[in-house]
């Protein structure tokens, strides 16, 4: 396997970068503490344990988004999908994009992006994979579009116009609308070649009640990134123009499940979806 390896050398005695801002809350070291990883800060933690604290729902929301990753690579690569890209991948974990797309196609290409410095220098966990194909590392912006797809890594992926997977988990709601999160996502489908896919999710407050919604996205304004809940409807928008899927935009665990749902897993705070770009 070749790996771009875009990381910064980080010692195992050395202090982090400063580029880490370890004394802000990052939402993606939160996330990795909610699926129980220990690359976070005290900082992560804290804001983390306040965002969990609002129920047991958050991190059941962050383990269905993570087996509805899996799923959704899986059932992509079982369609003839060997190039990805996956933008927001945040910090490396067992069962990486990488890994799912490779057990079906050895060869397959997966480009990961993200604009945290910690997921650099994690990066080095993808040396795992012995698979042939290839695995690549970005530093970039899913708000600066245009700049993803003038990268030489991504441009490759598309040169060949053979179909690619965009993959944009739990990461649109980290795009307030001042960004204009569906200008995002459709610049970057336009740039995919026909038959090609965009898969999703999406965070929600639409099983939370009313004069509750704010709670998390309050815990966020001191993050780097704010938190922005969109309805089905919002989340649906996103697909505007492509073939979506069955079941359509579901709840993360209702995906495609692998075992029978659970009782709760109809208002997971997770809306979920994959498209065909005709």
């Amino acid at each position: 396997m070749t790996v771009d390896q875009r990381w910064m050398s980080w010692d195992d005695d050395a202090p982090p970068p400063a580029e880490l801002y370890p004394e802000i809350p990052h939402p993606a070291r939160m996330y990795d503490y909610y699926l129980g990883g220990k690359d976070n800060f005290p900082a992560d933690r804290e804001a983390a344990e306040k965002v969990l604290a609002l129920g047991p729902m958050v991190r059941q929301s962050a383990r269905a988004n993570r087996a509805f990753l899996q799923r959704a690579v899986r059932q992509l690569a079982g369609l003839g999908v060997r190039r990805f890209i996956d933008i927001g991948t945040g910090i490396p974990t067992a069962g990486n994009t990488h890994e799912v797309a490779q057990r079906v196609h050895p060869d397959a290409q997966v480009a990961y992006l993200d604009n945290d410095p910690i997921v650099l220098v994690h990066s080095r966990a993808l040396l795992s994979s012995r698979a042939p194909g290839s695995t690549s590392v970005v530093q970039a912006d899913l708000r600066e579009p245009a700049a993803i797809l003038a990268d030489p890594t991504v441009r490759q992926l598309l040169s060949a116009g053979e179909p690619v997977a965009l993959l944009l988990f739990a990461v649109l709601h980290f795009i307030d609308e001042a960004d204009d999160p569906y200008r995002v996502v459709r610049t970057l489908v336009d740039a995919l070649p026909p038959g090609s896919y965009l898969a999703l999710s999406h965070g929600t407050g639409d099983f939370i009640p009313a004069p509750e919604t704010s709670r998390g996205p309050a815990i966020y304004r001191n993050a780097t990134a704010q938190l922005t809940l969109r309805t089905k409807a919002q989340v649906t928008r996103f697909f505007d123009g492509l073939d979506l899927l069955a079941p359509g935009v579901v709840t993360a665990p209702l995906w495609h499940p692998e075992q029978p749902p659970g009782e709760t897993d109809a208002q997971v705070g997770i809306w979920a979806g994959v498209a065909r770009k005709g």
